[in-house]
Formats: C-alpha cells, structure tokens, sequence
C-alpha cells in the first residue's frame, strides 16, 4: 500500500512539473556525475604553451635564466616557471602532459595527453624553423595511426590552441612595422586587415581538423593585447601600452569569436570555446589600483623582469666570454612580464585567478 501511494505521488509531481510550464532542468556542473570530465590534454601552439619542445641550440627558454622558479633550472618553458598549459592542465586535473619530442623516453605519462607546442611558431611558417600548427596536427594523426591513442580515447581529451602572435610578428617583420600599424595598410600588400582574417581563417581549420580527429573539446586563446607586451611599451619607458597594436588584436579576437560560433553551430554543439586570455591579460595590467583583490596587482605590470642590456640582446644572452647581457629583477614574483614577450609564473598565476579566465574554462563543462 506504501509503494503504491508513493508511486502515485510520483505520478502527481510529474504531472505538476510537465504543466506547470517550468522546466526542471539537471545542470551538468563541474563535479557533478553529468559533467564531461578530461582525462587527456592535447596542446598546440607556441611559446605560451610549450613546455620543452624546442630545440635546445635554438631556444632561449632553454638557458639561464629561464626556469629558476620552477623546476630550478632551464627545462624549455618560456617563463621563470610554470606557463599557461600547467595552469589549464591543474584546472582539468590533469597531469600536464609531456612535450612531444620526450614521448619516447616518457612514454609512461602518454596517458595524460602531449604537448606539442613549439615556442616561436604560427598557422602560417614564422621566422621559426620549428613545427607550425599544420604540422603539430599532424603529429597527433600519426599517434592515432600507431594506435598509441584511439579515437573513442580521444573522446575524454581536451585541445588547448594557443596562438600569442608569431603570425603576426613575421608579418610585420616583412612588411615593415611602422606602416602596417598605422592605417597606411596600402604599404603591407593585401593589408593587416586582411591578413588577420587570413590567420583567423586558418586557425578555424586547424580548430575544426583537431575536432574531427576525436578530441571532444577545443579550447582556442583570444590573443592577449600585444600593444602591451614590454616589445611595445619599451618605447614609452614600459608606462603605456600601444594602442594601435592593439586595435588589430581586437579586429582578430572579434573574427575568432565568430568563427568558434560558426564552428559550434557547423557541428551542432559547444564542442569549441575561447579562453578568454584578453581581458584576463587586461584585469591583471590595469589592477594595480584595485582594491579587494583576489590575486597579486604588480606595481609596474608593463616591465618585464629579464631583459637585454641593449635591442641586440635578449635574456639569457652572454657574449663570447660567456658575460650575462642581459639584468635580472631581484624577485620574479614582483613582476607581470618574465621578458619582452612573456608572463612570469606569478604572471601566469594571476591571468589565471581572473574572472575571465576562469569563466572560459567553465565553458567545458
């Protein structure tokens, strides 16, 4: 008599539910036994996502300094620590996954995905002579085709894209910086404009050819604003950003974001999400004046810590005799910028705390 009276309570509510007009809905939310959750990380990309794939003769990440936050010594990330792939991977709670050219000699954390990321490359073929994204894609094909990774494996994998501006870097490098920044765009062949549509149209491929592979998950950054990169704000003693730059990163963050839609209502799905690197960039450069802050602000965000004695050097550079041209900050947990392109590990720790970052990874689930 109890199983049929609740039985018929049962009955009632669902009545109730289906004509009240309400939806009840179950939401799938991280921790949750409906959420998706990533047992793999896949990266592609450059310098703010390798982790140790370029080649040591070619890479400064690959000397002192680098790297003398974590692990303690250079180990080929562009930073003084831990860079963007470390942090998304901790989010997913994953492992970070391997740099492609060590899978052989770590062939045991295989399980946990690769990074095949290599710092200084594009879409297109930069000054760098390493892999660009074509060819990272088509390492992850060949693993499938040596069966080291099956496609239904790759349905529990999450794709980090990361594309910090070396497209943009070798344009302007042959075109000539001055002209294309300004609106004289006659002087850069087609124009930056077109250009960037160029980049964004090949990074949709890319997105959508790493979908197809298997990988449930794509997650591409916006580009961060480059006007604001030490590179930029050197020529204004590291107190502004450039705006100019800037206004074509928003030209190529406003196509991206177009073309993931696209990408999404192609597949019918939210299979693609942007990570909004941005505005994270953003909050962090514009905190110092904040108050009740999450995360650390930096006193002058826009100077970056390591940096060459003069144009013709770098950090990490010494001269013939082995002499260090480069100055070192005294405390890389002061500083924003690690050198004239990239995030300190605090850096890093800081564009992750941010409300925009933090919203975009929830989007996988």
């Amino acid at each position: 008599m109890a199983t049929r009276n609740l039985l018929f309570s049962l009955f009632c509510f669902f009545l109730l539910c289906l004509f009240s007009g309400e939806q009840q809905v179950v939401e799938a939310t991280r921790g949750s036994p409906f959420a998706f959750k990533p047992k793999k990380l896949f990266v592609f990309g450059d310098s703010y996502a390798d982790t140790g794939n370029n080649r040591k003769a070619l890479a400064s990440s690959w000397k002192f300094p680098y790297g003398i936050t974590f692990p303690g010594k250079p180990a080929g990330r562009f930073s003084d620590g831990r860079v963007l792939t470390d942090f998304v991977a901790e989010y997913f709670g994953i492992k970070t996954p391997i740099p492609y050219r060590w899978r052989k000699e770590l062939s045991g954390r295989l399980k946990y995905g690769v990074n095949f990321a290599y710092g200084g490359t594009g879409v297109f073929q930069t000054l760098s002579p390493e892999p660009n994204m074509t060819v990272q894609i088509d390492f992850l094909e060949q693993l499938l085709n040596e069966s080291v990774y099956t496609k239904r494996g790759l349905k529990s994998a999450v794709a980090l894209v990361s594309l910090a501006g070396n497209d943009y870097n070798t344009y302007l490098f042959n075109n000539g910086t001055a002209a294309c920044l300004s609106n004289q765009y006659a002087s850069c062949g087609q124009g930056l404009p077109a250009f960037i549509a160029s980049v964004v149209g090949q990074l949709t491929v890319n997105l959508k050819r790493i979908h197809d592979l298997g990988v449930r998950k794509v997650a591409v950054t916006s580009l961060q604003p480059l006007g604001c990169l030490p590179r930029s704000t050197a020529q204004f003693s590291f107190q502004q950003c450039n705006g100019e730059e800037n206004n074509g990163v928003n030209l190529h963050n406003q196509l991206l974001a177009q073309a993931v839609n696209t990408l999404n209502k192609q597949t019918n799905s939210t299979s693609f999400f942007v990570v909004d690197v941005y505005n994270a960039f953003w909050t962090v450069i514009n905190r110092k004046n904040q108050a009740h802050q999450v995360s650390p602000s930096f006193e002058n965000p826009l100077k970056p810590c390591c940096v060459g004695v003069s144009a013709a050097f770098s950090c990490g550079s010494v001269d013939e005799k082995g002499v260090k041209q480069y100055t070192l900050c005294t405390n890389p947990k002061s500083t924003f910028f690690w050198d004239t392109f990239h995030p300190t590990q605090q850096g890093w720790a800081a564009v992750y705390s941010t409300e925009a970052l933090q919203n975009s990874l929830k989007q996988l689930y």
